[in-house]
């Protein structure tokens, strides 16, 4: 083989081979992890194929992200009733130096939440939401921090990690779905999430984490609303209530995730 041959030869192959790094299949996946309870496990949207005991759905938004997401690769951990204690116990190992993507939605079940909803539906609720509002900034915030510094320190140098925040369940207009809640019980409860939104946007700043507030993009869509993104009372499959629907999973959380993650 001639020089010139030769050397055409190794130009022609270093060619190959770059046009081979910059093609889409030779692109590392990000790994993505998603935490968190019930609304990030989709609890809600009538189906949990993915794990019945943990309640994940294929319509949940860690999935649907992933999805739409090319080269993404989900370790989906989130599990229905999860608490920041039981987050750390059974979810936080699957954040480690592959990590390049993270999403978590925590807080609502350590203040009861969703206890406290179902308690308006039997009971008057009105000072358990006060007093609940009253202790969240005191309350919350460690045990916020204790998740969020286990993500930093374990997630890959320079992963995305995104926040997400709750919605306010409900909207000026009653319905079957807010079957015993009163109005004022209705507005304690939406300055209950208003004020978890806050506190969850304060720590996660405090971090550097990016943070998708719920509030906003659920407006309009709550329980009772012509377009409700969020279920109402269940009365024949209780679990499903108060929670996002499949519309409020792929048209609001959706959306959400992507801002923060990409």
């Amino acid at each position: 083989m001639s020089q010139f041959s030769s050397h055409a030869a190794r130009l022609g192959a270093l060619a190959c081979a770059l046009f081979a790094l910059a093609t889409p299949s030779a692109l590392a996946a990000d790994r993505y992890v998603a935490l968190g309870d019930s609304f990030a496990s989709g609890v809600g949207t009538g189906s949990y194929t993915l794990s019945s005991s943990c309640k994940r759905s294929v319509y949940a938004y860690p999935y649907l992200v992933a999805q739409q997401r090319p080269n993404t690769a989900l370790d989906f951990v989130a599990c229905s009733g999860a608490t920041t204690s039981s987050l750390m116990a059974s979810q936080i190992a699957a954040v480690n130096a592959a990590t390049t993507l993270v999403t978590v939605t925590i807080g609502g079940n350590d203040i009861r939440f969703a206890d406290l909803i179902v308690q308006c539906t039997v009971s008057d609720c009105s000072s358990s939401l006060d007093s609940t509002r009253a202790s969240l900034p005191t309350f919350l915030p460690p045990r916020l921090d204790s998740v969020y510094t286990a993500i930093r320190s374990q997630a890959a140098f320079g992963a995305r990690i995104g926040v997400l925040g709750y919605p306010r369940m409900f909207g000026s207009a009653g319905c079957l779905g807010t079957l015993g809640i009163s109005t004022t019980e209705r507005t304690k409860a939406n300055q209950l999430a208003d004020a978890l939104d806050q506190t969850i946007a304060a720590r996660a700043a405090a971090f550097g984490f990016s943070y998708a507030s719920g509030v906003a993009p659920f407006t309009g869509h709550a329980v009772c609303s012509s377009g409700p993104w969020l279920n109402g009372l269940n009365l024949f499959n209780s679990t499903e209530s108060y929670h996002p629907n499949r519309n409020g999973h792929a048209l609001g959380y959706v959306p959400l995730a992507r801002s923060v993650v990409g």
